[in-house]
């Protein structure tokens, strides 16, 4: 009797694993469609920038301006949806991600596309703020920063296959064709939730305005914020303006640049596997010794960006440790909010959402400034300095943990 009780307890549990899986899966589809129409333009900004007959440093807003829609919408509207079932809002969200790209796939201004951009965003921020929490709490503790990392695979599957791919389609049909096959991923993603991810998760229960206000009074959450906006967004003092560096500086001929973000985004992806595995236990030691990493390559960059072959290889580097720590830096913001502010994570994992985007529009918006001023060939070693910020204030908190 005793034998088939614990028969049948496996099978439920293999039974549950596998649905949980599914979960896992379809949070991973809806996040290669939100991450494929954020980064898409990084490939197109010189097809679309002379389309809409603007400047590259102008087109460059449709990156820096979709990330502080992002950075607006995580936390407010995670706020004003904290009482919300965590499925309905994913499904609500994916309609509204459609709705954006699909205005972008018909919009003849820059103006209506620069709207569109940021109504999308508005979608982005919440989503991966609940899917971190849905995915962290489908597992067991120690394989939460895993979870996270696989649903952030569809991020940097994003980055291998859906950038490159969406830049092949805006220059051959155009850039509107790819904003409209960025749409019919998000039609993919959203029957993908409706069937795989459970009805019965465990909803976090809603969080007061005061204990929502207590996240920013607690310091050490706030440094991981910063943290989270210098280290992440450094790369994209460079990455922003990748297109024009290669084709202008490295002398790459613009069509071999979506086989080069073919590259960079393979890096990307084994930097988030290996992002999820070394950081479960330890995220804060992981997190300094991934941005050391990442700065030395930003400034190697720097000194190698004119040569073909040497470019290509740091280039891999870069694309390997610029995402190597969002997993990481998910993992660690939410163990410090249920160790600080229990009641408040989908808040705090919002927040943190919204600082991966500020350091993303801090980037762009730096590296624009460095390309109207001083040049493009600039723009990865300041990269580098603003990485740097990030080793400091990470060995910062780890003492402050102590």
């Amino acid at each position: 009797m005793s034998s088939h009780a614990e028969n049948i307890q496996e099978n439920s549990l293999d039974h549950k694993s596998k649905s949980f899986s599914f979960a896992l899966l379809a949070l991973a589809i809806s996040a290669f469609g939100i991450g494929t129409t954020e980064f898409v333009p990084v490939g197109l900004l010189s097809t679309m920038a002379d389309d809409l007959s603007i400047s590259i440093t102008l087109a460059g807003l449709l990156i820096s301006g979709y990330a502080v829609g992002v950075a607006v919408g995580a936390p407010v509207l995670t706020a004003l949806t904290n009482k919300m079932s965590r499925k309905s809002l994913l499904l609500a969200l994916m309609v509204v991600f459609i709705l954006g790209n699909l205005v972008a796939s018909v919009s003849t201004s820059f103006t209506l596309l620069l709207m569109a951009r940021i109504i999308t965003a508005f979608s982005h921020g919440i989503f991966f703020s609940i899917g971190s929490t849905i995915a962290a709490s489908l597992v067991p503790e120690h394989k939460r920063a895993s979870a996270i990392a696989f649903m952030f695979t569809g991020l940097t599957v994003a980055t291998v296959t859906g950038v490159p791919l969406g830049t092949f389609i805006g220059q051959t049909f155009g850039w509107r064709a790819t904003f409209a096959s960025v749409a019919l991923l998000g039609v993919i993603g959203i029957i993908a939730s409706a069937l795989l991810v459970p009805k019965n998760l465990e909803e976090a229960p809603p969080a007061s305005f005061r204990d929502q206000l207590k996240i920013l009074t607690e310091k050490r959450i706030l440094l991981s914020f910063t943290i989270t906006g210098l280290g992440y967004g450094g790369t994209f003092v460079a990455f922003t303006y990748l297109a024009p560096l290669l084709e202008e500086v490295t002398g790459f001929d613009p069509k071999f640049v979506s086989v080069i973000l073919l590259i960079y985004g393979v890096a990307v992806a084994i930097g988030n596997t290996i992002g999820g595995k070394v950081s479960n236990k330890r995220p804060i030691r992981a997190l300094f010794w991934m941005f050391v990493l990442q700065a030395i390559v930003l400034l190697l960059l720097a000194f190698v960006i004119p040569f073909k072959g040497l470019s290509l290889v740091v280039l891999f580097f870069m694309g390997l440790f610029a995402f190597m720590n969002v997993p990481a830096l998910q993992i660690l913001v939410v163990q410090l909010a249920e160790k600080y502010v229990p009641s408040a994570v989908n808040v705090a994992s919002a927040l943190n959402i919204a600082a991966f985007n500020v350091g993303i529009a801090i980037g762009s918006t730096v590296g624009g400034v460095i390309v109207d001023t001083i040049g493009l060939v600039h723009t990865p070693w300041i990269g580098a300095v603003m990485v740097g910020g990030a080793v400091a204030f990470t060995k910062l908190l780890n003492t402050m943990e102590r």
